[in-house]
Parts: C-alpha cells; structure tokens; sequence
C-alpha cells in the first residue's frame, strides 16, 4: 500500500490566510485582527517544522504533558513563539501550565481559577486567559455555563486578579455553529472583552462574521492525524 502524501503545510497555511482575508473583507474586518491558532495536537516535529518555515508562529496544544515535550527546543530556536493551551486543564497541572503557556484558553470553574492565580503569584508570570463557556450546555463539556458567565468572568477579574482577555467556545457538533458564536460574542461585549477564540477548520469562516479574533484551526494546517 502506498502511503499517503505528507500535506503541504506552507500551501495549506496561504489558502487559509487567503480565506480570512476574503471573508475579513465581507465582514468590514481586517485580516490582520484575525489570530490563526495551528492545533498542533499529535502532530510530528517535521510537520510543526514546516509550518514554523511558513511563517506560523502561534500554536495550540490539548495536553500540558504533551507540550512539555516538544515545545522547549522549538522555543529556543524561534523565541517569538507563542503557545497556547486549547484542552482541559487539571488543578493540579496549573504551575505547568503557567509556566509552559503564553495563553490559556479554557478556563472554566472556580477551583482553576484559584490554582491559576497562586501559580501566576509563584512565578511571577501572567499568561492571559480565555474563559470558556459551554454556551450549548453540553453536560459532558467542559465550560462555565452562560447564565453564570458574567459572575465567572468578574470572579476570575476582580476576585483573583486574573489577565482575562477574551472567552471561548467549542459549540455542538450537530447544530449550526453561529447561534453559539453570537453567544459568545455577546457575553463579551457586555463584559468589555475583546478577544474571542471561537471557529476550527470546519467553521471558522462563521466564525470570523461573528467578530472571531482567533480560530483554532488543525486538520485543514497539518492534515488527517
């Protein structure tokens, strides 16, 4: 059996900026206000290799375990990196997390938010956190819950000093993608939020008509894992 043929990632990563650029156009947005998140997740060296050779700088990873091992010696070589953490964090992988990411996207409960802050006091470092909120209220997903949304992103703010930037959303798999992105959109508009993390590869161009700032984008970079 022939093996498949690698994806070119640098042609994958100009047709997706090119996306953006047309619908940033229709949406009277700017290209440039549209971060792409490449979810590196599983994803062998020589395929993050090439995408650092197109110019990709910013990344996203599910596991603070998986990161650690692979993030460090290409840190090292391309210092404008930044990394982010796009999976569920555990409690007790807080200080890891702190000290590996630039961004943590999920965010979600008040136990979190407690190790976040005591691991950013410990060492000294701040990386900016999205909220994120289970806006299809999926009993089997992580996020804080729209309805207790705003007391959330106020607790994490006020009562624990947390850089929150912006939420985040994984909306349902089989409904329409946008009710949720005009969710989240107005959550942080009345929250003074600027960032919203929200569209993957399937999506994300809806995404961007509801005012996404970064899409998290995997298969449609790297190709099938």
């Amino acid at each position: 059996m022939t093996a498949p043929t690698p994806p070119d990632i640098a042609e994958n990563l100009r047709r997706i900026r090119d996306r953006i650029a047309g619908i940033a156009a229709k949406a009277d947005r700017r290209p440039g206000d549209v971060t792409v998140v490449a979810v590196s997740k599983t994803v062998i060296d020589q395929r993050i290799e090439a995408a650092l050779a197109a110019g990709q700088r910013v990344f996203g990873e599910n596991r603070v375990q998986e990161a650690a091992g692979k993030w460090p010696a290409h840190r090292a070589s391309h210092p404008d990196l930044e990394l982010h953490l796009i999976g569920p964090l555990q409690t007790n992988k807080a200080k890891d997390a702190v000290r590996l990411f630039d961004v943590i996207q999920t965010l979600d409960r008040p136990r979190l938010a407690e190790s976040l802050a005591k691991a950013m006091a410990e060492l000294g470092r701040r990386p900016a956190c999205f909220i994120q909120v289970n806006t299809g209220e999926e009993a089997q997903k992580a996020g804080v819950l729209p309805a207790d949304a705003d007391a959330f992103i106020s607790a994490c703010r006020d009562g624990h000093g947390l850089p929150v930037v912006g939420l985040m959303c994984i909306p349902p798999v089989d409904e329409p993608p946008a009710p949720h992105f005009a969710l989240l959109a107005d959550i942080a508009k009345r929250n003074a939020l600027a960032r919203l993390s929200m569209g993957m590869s399937a999506d994300f161009e809806t995404a961007i008509q509801f005012g996404a700032t970064h899409v998290r984008i995997g298969t449609a970079i790297f190709g099938a894992r």
